[in-house]
């Protein structure tokens, strides 16, 4: 639901709780920042200048990529809410997690996001924050609440077709970091954000090392039965297809993830099938063993080399998207790869 302007204080009324820093009452916690000697911090996001006035105490995070990377800075005593999860949390981040309260699974409505108080908002996703999603950006920052939108979903990105919009770039590990610095900087916790670039950077290292895998075809299956999404040539798994030197069979569309027919799926035949291990219920064929189920009973498939060789890849939806857990994504591939013979 999208508020008319008029209205935009009257929905901070909401659950009884008046949302101070929204209709522009200093917060108690915006003084006690003050208080500290914390800097405003002003940063260009996806053609928007942003600016938070202090280190956010009361955050919402309304995709699972932004939430995993601000559990993984310790933020979550500075959390209200998540949303929108395809996945388990990660690993290690379960204590962290709990701690935070869930507003949705899927998508929260603007008027529950906004009954928590925010003082930042943060998304992976251009749809998210945007006309369909939760609210447009413009909508939380009439009410003086400062929005983040990953920059892997914007830059080098056309979203303005159908679908899950088109990669007029390449996207690299690099834009992933610069978002955890982004937002450490927005909390002020810039060291934290260098500590966890840096933990990612050595996994890449070690993952990579010493691997070949020019002669190895990979198809990424995110989800869909009926009409299933393949990832195209240049989003995260582009990332992990490229960091090992392997080839995405479907290198040739620059689509972020086609829905495409399953007789050209067979006909390109991979040597590797990467499957999105999904524990959401909004699509056919969300979880691994349900799309395995599919390929090896469907006639365009079931005689397909990785189907008949059982050279499956299961990756958790946040790792075949543009996030921290990339890294993990190609973990897993450089593994089943040596596993199976197909890099050196």
């Amino acid at each position: 639901m999208h508020l008319p302007r008029s209205a935009r204080c009257s929905v901070l009324l909401l659950t009884g709780a008046l949302l101070l820093t929204a209709c522009g009452s200093g917060s108690g916690s915006s003084a006690k920042s003050a208080d500290t000697g914390a800097r405003a911090v002003t940063f260009d996001n996806c053609g928007r200048k942003v600016t938070v006035k202090a280190p956010p105490e009361r955050a919402v995070s309304l995709n699972q990529g932004t939430t995993e990377i601000l559990l993984s800075l310790g933020l979550a005593d500075r959390m209200v809410g998540t949303a929108t999860w395809t996945d388990p949390v990660m690993k290690g981040l379960e204590k962290a997690d709990a701690k935070v309260p869930r507003l949705a699974d899927n998508q929260p409505s603007f008027e529950k996001v906004l009954a928590t108080e925010p003082d930042f908002v943060a998304s992976s996703f251009a749809s998210t924050l945007g006309k369909g999603g939760v609210a447009p950006r413009e909508k939380f920052e009439e009410l003086g609440v400062p929005t983040y939108l990953s920059p892997a979903d914007c830059e080098g990105k056309d979203n303005s077709g159908d679908g899950d919009g088109a990669r007029t770039e390449p996207l690299t590990m690099e834009t992933v970091y610069r978002e955890v610095r982004e937002l450490a900087r927005v909390f002020q916790v810039e060291e934290r954000g260098e500590q966890l670039v840096d933990r990612l950077k050595s996994r890449v290292t070690k993952a990579t090392s010493g691997i070949r895998a020019e002669d190895t075809t990979v198809l990424y299956w995110f989800a869909n039965q009926e009409s299933p999404y393949m990832a195209g040539c240049c989003g995260a798994p582009g990332i992990i297809t490229n960091t090992l030197g392997a080839k995405n069979v479907f290198d040739d569309t620059k689509q972020e993830w086609p829905q495409i027919n399953w007789e050209t799926v067979a006909d390109r035949d991979p040597d590797v099938l990467v499957i999105g291990d999904l524990t959401r219920k909004s699509q056919t064929a969300e979880s691994a063993a349900k799309k395995i189920a599919f390929l090896e009973s469907n006639p365009a498939t079931k005689n397909m080399k990785a189907v008949k060789e059982k050279r499956y890849v299961l990756l958790s939806g946040q790792a075949m998207n543009p996030t921290i857990r990339t890294v993990e994504g190609l973990e897993k591939v450089s593994a089943a790869l040596r596993e199976h013979g197909l890099a050196g």
